[in-house]
């Protein structure tokens, strides 16, 4: 016992070494944050989680990304997103996250970082845990910082349930999510962001609000009706688009003069079929790849809009894009090309149900290679106001369902006088007063054929003119040549008298 007690270390060796100990610990902690990369620690901390914890080795962890290889969205990362929604209420969770826009009736509550929720289907228990994580730190903007965050969902479940899980349980997410979705679609409109250090796509949303619809658009009766049955039928015709091999995609070029309503129309498709908007800049762009990685991040039952499509395509630059309103970035490296095979080449299969619409002013001035069947499929001329869309515009700001006695009037006014939908329209708001309102649409329309005559008399004048100064200038040709025959001819004779 002696002998025992006195080997014993002694209070200020144990206290040495506890001291030595920690020390050793702290530093390699230090070195094991600095120099291992993120996935590196996590690869280590799972090894020493697996090896330490073997009660946890019945469960299998499912990762469900936010991206497939860093290009594409992953549909059932989206799909758990909506489900898990649904089922933050009645979680345990301690964090929430709750917001509120400025236009929403309800509060928003999301689950925060790391936090865990407890789902149970078929008797089986399932545990949801939302990651997010930052890879660089030295970012030079919050675009960049925003770009370059990962987010990923794990489902924990126990491995006896494996096949259950994968056959059974992720497909239910899915088509509860689309039901979902479908539920409480809200339009979004998507811009693109700025573009981040390694090129990675990112499009920022917002509501899109725009009340545009069938109902309230000023255009073609007839017209308005092909459009609706067109879209009907692209969106039923899944099965259809498989059988005959072509892609689940449609494009429509929407043309004609400035305020015909070519934005109000697509406005009213999107609320129509309850797809997302992206508003494509090529400005914004700077290569064919970029391209493509820019339009691979767009959603399926989505349409993508390019406006003005005849101010962004130079036909003299070798079909190179070249950017008119681009803030003093020049030419841009993208080819026609480029766009054309996402619209029906090899990339065009990437996505489905999809609508790509281009505007124009000016029709004849694209290329031709735009405008062909399957890849601009119906070409919709947005004319002037008829006078049928003068009276849907009468009922939508007067509340004028019937007759008035201005009617005939501005019909008569509107047969010979081009005038657009969105000039009525401004006519219309300057009183609530219906019989005010429309005496300022009678004058608007007699002062517009005044300009359109005046106009035309201008030109009839000019052409005019120009024919008559061009008959001075022919007859004063006739008379130098003729004068230089008799001149020639007097010269010859002269001589031979010499002679």
């Amino acid at each position: 016992m002696f002998f025992f007690l006195k080997n014993m270390l002694s209070p200020s060796s144990v206290f040495s070494a506890y001291a030595s100990l920690s020390a050793s610990f702290l530093l390699f902690q230090t070195m094991f944050n600095q120099f291992l990369p993120n996935k590196a620690q996590q690869f280590i901390l799972s090894a020493f989680q697996y090896y330490l914890s073997p009660q946890l080795s019945s469960n299998v962890t499912l990762i469900i990304e936010e991206n497939i290889n860093g290009l594409t969205r992953n549909e059932l990362f989206e799909a758990s997103e909506t489900y898990l929604f649904t089922k933050v209420s009645s979680s345990s969770a301690e964090k929430l996250k709750v917001s509120k826009g400025s236009r929403d009736q309800n509060f928003t509550t999301r689950f925060a970082q790391c936090e865990q929720i407890f789902d149970s289907f078929g008797g089986m228990e399932l545990k949801w845990r939302f990651h997010c994580q930052e890879s660089r730190k030295d970012w030079k903007s919050e675009d960049d910082r925003a770009s370059e965050r990962q987010y990923w969902f794990e489902l924990s479940f126990h491995k006896e349930h494996r096949d259950k899980v994968l056959e059974s349980y992720l497909g239910f997410i899915l088509s509860k999510a689309k039901a979902l979705k479908n539920e409480k679609k809200v339009v979004k409109l998507y811009t693109l962001a700025q573009c981040s250090t390694y090129g990675v796509a990112k499009w920022d949303s917002m509501n899109f609000e725009h009340p545009s619809n069938f109902n309230t658009l000023a255009m073609d009766p007839d017209m308005k009706r092909d459009i609706i049955e067109d879209l009907d039928r692209f969106v039923r015709r899944k099965e259809f688009y498989k059988k005959v091999g072509k892609a689940w995609k449609r494009g429509y070029l929407l043309y004609g003069p400035p305020g015909t309503g070519k934005s109000s129309l697509i406005a009213a498709m999107a609320n129509y079929l309850k797809f997302d908007v992206y508003d494509l800049q090529l400005s914004d762009l700077n290569s064919d790849s970029y391209l493509r990685k820019v339009l691979l991040a767009t959603t399926n039952r989505s349409i993508l809009v390019i406006e003005d499509i005849d101010c962004s395509v130079d036909r003299t630059t070798n079909a190179q894009f070249q950017c008119v309103a681009g803030g003093g970035h020049g030419e841009l490296q993208l080819t026609l090309s480029s766009l054309l095979n996402f619209i029906d080449g090899l990339w065009s299969s990437c996505g489905d149900e999809r609508i790509i619409i281009f505007t124009t002013n000016h029709k004849d001035r694209l290329d031709p290679a735009l405008l062909r069947p399957g890849r601009m499929d119906m070409h919709i001329h947005m004319s002037y106001c008829s006078f049928q869309g003068f009276k849907l515009l009468a009922s939508n700001y007067l509340d004028i369902n019937n007759h008035h006695g201005l009617f005939g009037q501005i019909e008569g006014l509107m047969e010979n006088t081009e005038v657009t939908p969105a000039e009525v329209a401004e006519e219309l708001m300057k009183s609530e007063d219906a019989d005010i309102a429309l005496s300022g649409v009678v004058n608007f329309l007699k002062r517009k054929k005044v300009e359109a005559n005046s106009t035309a008399d201008t030109k009839e004048e000019k052409s005019s003119a120009i024919d008559v100064g061009e008959a001075k200038r022919m007859k004063l040709e006739d008379v130098v040549r003729n004068s230089g025959r008799k001149i020639g001819k007097s010269v010859v004779r002269r001589k031979c008298r010499q002679r």
